[in-house]
């Protein structure tokens, strides 16, 4: 037969060893009492009795006889006749006191065991009432800040980040959806006009294709742009020494062309041997998205300087433009999802990801995105990594404006 199931539980175990536990110590201590006394007193019934006359002691001192004859014994006897009831008596006694504790010590023991297993129940039933697509609830266990005190305010913080996590998956699921239904219907609508309107003449037909072409592109970048964010979330990403220098430069030789087109020049200060555990790619293309969104706003034969450099325990990778800068309001926004704000021109086929995956990337590797910029004087965009974890932020200044911020050509 099984046991029942309440022995299973860790309030039966627990019960069962306050109770042990109470009993030996009570029992050595009793124990202990009683062999003191047996070691140290002689005692034993009486075995030996005498047959006396019994005298009367007259005022003179004589004796007289009273004819009365009495038992007697000595009176060492008596004296361990005494110590042997007395040892007799302490050990019923203490045979009773110890079956009496043992089964209090049954109640007692269920009853501390479920008191300090209380937190573990409101744990439980805050466990049971949290559900995949609601991590709302939390425990929030009051009391002393002992050890299940801090495996609750653990299991809060854990769900703290689930929601967070939950939360900005809701969101960026949300905000892809909404960007992929206006191409997606322009598509539609466009392919409706063409193939199913009789005669429709080459030049509408030409003008359908554009506009698809450019809503395919869109979506095209709108999925790389997720793509790219999954992949620097994914665990299994092995990463390696990289060289910030070396990451500088290739993104200014792949931009080059494009700032060529606007007669801009691209200007590389970086300091060689910057080496972070990262990944290659990902940095590469954390700096291509920002060094693209200088070149598209710099204005004609300006200058955009890419750097690379070591300030204060910080190793930094920056891109900094001369163009309409960003507002102080706007700041704070410019690196959410899907936000481009309002220089945003319809002609131009951006997702509003550049920016995000920027931050993204720069903190999956551990470090930090910052943004100094100035209306109508231009912007710069820093990626500061630390050189060993310190919990401290990286400098306020922006390394491209002081001359010395950079080592070299």
């Amino acid at each position: 037969m099984r046991p029942p199931a309440f022995t299973q539980t860790i309030r039966f175990r627990l019960t069962v060893m306050y109770s042990t536990l109470l009993f030996v110590l009570t029992a050595l201590v009793l124990g202990g009492v009683y062999w003191v006394i047996a070691a140290n007193t002689d005692a034993r019934p009486i075995s030996k009795t005498f047959n006396a006359e019994k005298v009367r002691v007259t005022a003179d001192g004589s004796k007289l006889s009273t004819g009365q004859v009495v038992e007697v014994v000595k009176e060492s006897e008596v004296a361990s006749a005494i110590h042997y009831e007395t040892q007799r008596t302490l050990r019923d006694y203490s045979l009773g006191v110890l079956g009496g504790l043992f089964v209090a010590s049954l109640g007692i023991g269920w009853v501390l065991s479920g008191r300090a297993l209380r937190p573990v129940a409101a744990i439980t039933a805050a466990a049971e009432e949290i559900q995949a697509t609601d991590l709302s609830r939390r425990i929030r266990l009051a009391g002393p800040k002992d050890e299940l005190r801090s495996l609750a305010d653990t299991v809060d913080s854990m769900l703290d980040r689930l929601d967070a996590a939950f939360e900005a998956q809701r969101r960026l699921i949300d905000d892809a959806s909404h960007e992929l239904r206006s191409p997606l219907a322009i598509i539609r609508a466009n392919l409706d006009a063409v193939l199913t309107a009789p005669g429709t003449d080459p030049a509408d037909h030409d003008r359908a294709v554009q506009v698809v072409d450019r809503a395919t592109t869109r979506m095209t970048r709108l999925v790389e742009d997720l793509l790219a964010t999954a992949r620097r979330s994914a665990p299994a990403l092995d990463d390696a020494d990289v060289d910030l220098a070396a990451v500088a430069r290739e993104a200014v030789e792949e931009h080059e062309p494009l700032a060529a087109e606007r007669d801009q020049t691209l200007v590389l200060r970086a300091t060689p041997g910057l080496t972070v555990i990262g990944d290659h790619d990902a940095l590469r293309r954390a700096v291509g998205n920002l060094l693209s969104n200088a070149v598209r706003l710099a204005p004609p034969a300006s200058a955009v300087t890419v750097g690379a450099g070591r300030r204060d325990g910080w190793l930094w990778l920056a891109v900094k433009d001369t163009g309409p800068g960003i507002r102080a309001d706007d700041r704070k926004r410019v690196f959410d999802r899907f936000w481009r704000g309002d220089r945003h021109r319809p002609g131009e086929r951006r997702t509003g990801l550049g920016l995000a995956i920027v931050r993204h990337i720069a903190e999956s590797h551990g470090g930090q995105v910052r943004l100094h910029s100035e209306e109508d004087v231009g912007s710069t965009f820093v990626l500061w990594f630390p050189v060993s974890p310190t919990g401290e932020q990286p400098p306020p200044a922006d390394p491209l404006a002081a001359p010395s911020a950079a080592s070299g050509p």
